[in-house]
């Protein structure tokens, strides 16, 4: 009897340590998935944005209120991009949800 239900224990932590490990990779894909969508906006929303005939986007800067055309680095920020200023902060947001202010 002692024997049986050392097995049951066995084996219902067993289940319950799997069950948690699924939910924990079901959350961690979930969120890659969400990550990976929302940097595919983020991309095709920066590629429809007008652009010159050397490849820099033309955006109204919210930092300065003026018609920039600016090169686009990796993460799709405009050269003139500061990681500390909320305006840029804003600018780059908006690129990202392609509601930027363009000319």
């Amino acid at each position: 009897m002692a024997d049986r239900n050392r097995l049951e224990q066995f084996l219902r932590s067993t289940v319950r340590g799997a069950g948690e490990r699924y939910e924990q990779a079901r959350g961690s894909t979930n969120e890659q998935l969400s990550d990976a969508r929302e940097a595919y906006q983020a991309a095709k929303n920066a590629s429809s944005l007008p652009s010159d005939d050397a490849g820099r986007v033309k955006i109204v800067c919210r930092r300065y209120a003026e018609q920039r055309a600016a090169k686009l680095d990796d993460e799709y920020r405009p050269a003139c991009y500061e990681a500390t200023h909320p305006d840029c902060e804003g600018c780059v947001e908006d690129v990202y949800d392609g509601r930027i202010e363009t000319w």
